[in-house]
């Protein structure tokens, strides 16, 4: 626990090393304040190459959001650590910028990695306390070629503890917030990386998936995230979950970011294997995939058993329909499609299950200053989180690759793929579409997503997780494109055309553009509402970062007029609208309500449509009506 309490100071620490915008970095004139909410890797460079900008002020940029946003304001709890020589590293960068040019489009571009890949200059914790201090000589082959192609790797993000699961949760950090809706997860593994990015805390970031882990965050923080083929990018160096399963790859808010990240991290590695056939295969450029229409003529099977029932799910399917709407309207011909003998249950494909053990001792015997050395060894200690019981316990009791069930599940793994690619190729399919997660992001406190994620997974396949639209409620909703080994430029490509045709991408209400270098201020105001002789008094506060509302109301009257309610409403089209909060109630002169605005309420809070109605014995349905109105 002191480690972690030194790695959230740091946060601090590390603001009060910024100096002000224009006295960074020798410059020929001052430069004004810097804004990187919702900035691309592409905008961001051209700024560079311009000298309109330094990458010592992108890294101040960064971490000012960091320390609004990240453990204040909405407490997004997405930061694990940030790295003490971020600051070195951009001057170094910017002195090589001007003297010798740029590296390529990342040079002086702050990034973000899940913290279960190895940096040399960071602790790489895997989200366990029992791994805090862990101190990897070498950094991940991904994060050596990113720092090589000039990227600033700006700090670690939280992740569900040991990638064991989809909520983000752990011993390390606890649990991390959705900035679209914070009494709801981010999704995982790598949800710190998803809600870090979506709240602009870096340019792009990185996680891993080894069933889900990249594309449900991406899903559920309007972000496109894509799980490679198995063997286009290195693994070696990212604390494992299961070696048939695991990749590494990247999240961004754009499909340009995606394709920048592929093409410096995807690589030939001889440390790992699985690398090593796929030379001959692997595309030579993602960039020069993204061409205007390319949804233009497309094939696209809808896999249609993949929309489940799940009544959690209810406010997603019309999101669903209006992208596949959407394809259509692009030029993409879509036609719904069946995978012959139905998609196997998780449990009768999955191999982290043999693997996890074995995988994750391997690892920490190759670091030899791992505080422990085995799953068993951090049960042991209780150095876990109790959500996280069951499934250790499990893992602990689960057979090992030795045992027979392994052998026909890798079988069972074999023949889905085959099939899959028979569907692909029979149809002329560019890819299969089907929802990324079932349902909205669950609320803090649940434990389970019902996903798509073992398509991909088991199959070795490429698939890309890409923003669909929002429910009525403001939650984002993904879909997926799954395509054939290797075929990751067609499925950016399509990704680039919906993109450009449907402009998916919304900030989160939680972290908006700082002002001045601070986050918007809290709003206040006051209001009276009469009825006859009756009437009431508001004093409301409002917090944008939180959307939280509250309200103090005090009501006069008697007889005829006795109040008897005071009811808070919105009014999406300016009639009377449903009721958000009860302020009094029968028998009250006094009361206070406080209430999270959903993004409808938001909406109506903004445009000055909530108001307040009270409600007497004489006029029981309410008379006297006024809007809250800022100071």
């Amino acid at each position: 626990m002191k480690n972690m309490v030194r790695i959230r100071a740091g946060l601090g620490l590390l603001m009060s090393m910024l100096v002000p915008a224009g006295q960074a970095l020798s410059v020929e004139r001052p430069m004004p304040p810097v804004e990187v909410a919702e900035a691309s890797i592409t905008q961001l460079h051209e700024a560079l190459l311009a000298r309109r900008v330094s990458a010592r002020q992108l890294v101040a940029a960064y971490l000012a959001r960091i320390a609004a946003y990240d453990q204040a304001g909405p407490g997004l709890n997405s930061i694990v650590t940030l790295n003490p020589d971020a600051l070195a590293i951009a001057d170094a960068l910017d002195r090589e910028l001007a003297t010798k040019g740029p590296r390529g489009p990342l040079h002086g571009i702050p990034l973000l990695v899940k913290d279960n890949y190895d940096t040399r200059d960071m602790p790489t914790s895997g989200g366990t306390l029992a791994l805090a201090t862990l101190r990897p000589a070498a950094d991940a082959e991904q994060v050596a070629r990113l720092r090589a192609a000039g990227a600033i790797i700006l700090g670690k993000t939280t992740m569900h503890e040991l990638a064991a699961g989809t909520i983000t949760i752990s011993s390390h950090t606890g649990q991390t917030r959705n900035p679209y809706d914070l009494a709801r997860s981010p999704g995982g593994s790598s949800g710190g990386t998803g809600a870090a990015i979506a709240a602009s805390f870096a340019a792009a970031g990185m996680g891993s998936d080894t069933c889900g882990s990249i594309r449900i965050p991406a899903a559920y923080q309007n972000l496109f995230g894509i799980r490679t083929t198995r063997g286009l990018a290195s693994r070696r160096g990212v604390m494992p979950l299961s070696d048939t399963q695991d990749v590494a790859g990247p999240l961004a808010r754009s499909v340009t970011d995606l394709a920048i990240l592929l093409e410096a991290t995807a690589s030939e590695d001889k440390a790992d294997p699985v690398t090593l056939g796929a030379d001959g295969r692997r595309p030579r450029s993602y960039l020069s995939s993204l061409q205007p229409g390319a949804l233009k003529g497309a094939r696209i099977g809808v896999v249609r058993a993949m929309f489940a029932v799940n009544p959690d799910d209810a406010e997603g399917r019309p999101v669903y329909e209006a992208a596949i709407a959407g394809l259509k309207a692009a030029g993409a011909e879509v036609i719904e499609v069946e995978i012959p003998g139905g998609l196997p249950g998780n449990a009768d494909i999955a191999a982290g299950p043999f693997e996890f053990q074995e995988d994750l001792a391997r690892y920490l015997a190759s670091h030899p200053g791992a505080p422990v050395g085995s799953l068993q060894a951090i049960v042991a200690a209780g150095l876990h989180h109790d959500q996280l019981e069951t499934r250790f316990n499990d893992a602990l009791a689960a057979p090992r690759r030795a045992d027979p069930a392994y052998r026909a599940v890798l079988a069972r793994q074999a023949a889905l793929r085959a099939t899959v690619e028979a569907v692909l190729l029979a149809g002329r399919f560019d890819a299969l579409l089907y929802p990324t997660a079932l349902g909205r992001p669950p609320v803090i406190g649940a434990e389970n997503i019902a996903s798509n994620c073992r398509l991909s997974a088991t199959t070795g396949l490429p698939a890309i997780a890409i923003p669909a639209g929002f429910t009525p409620r403001g939650l984002p909703v993904g879909i997926e494109l799954l395509g054939a080994a290797f075929s990751e430029p067609r499925l950016l490509a399509l990704a680039h055309g919906w993109e450009q045709a449907a402009k998916p991408r919304q900030a989160p209400f939680s972290t908006p553009p700082l002002v001045a270098g601070k986050p918007p201020m809290t709003q206040s105001g006051t209001m009276k509402v009469n009825a006859g002789k009756a009437g009431a008094t508001l004093a409301w506060r409002y917090d944008p970062l939180t959307a939280r509302l509250s309200v103090q109301a005090a009501a006069t009257g008697s007889g005829g007029d006795a109040p008897f309610a005071l009811a808070l409403h919105r009014s999406p089209d300016g009639k009377p609208g449903p009721v958000l909060a009860q302020l009094l109630v029968a028998g009250q002169r006094r009361g206070t309500a406080e209430l999270v605005l959903d993004a409808r309420a938001r909406a109506d809070f903004a445009a000055g449509r909530l108001y307040a109605t009270l409600h007497t014995v004489a006029r029981p349905l309410g008379a006297g009506q006024a809007a809250l109105v800022g100071e």
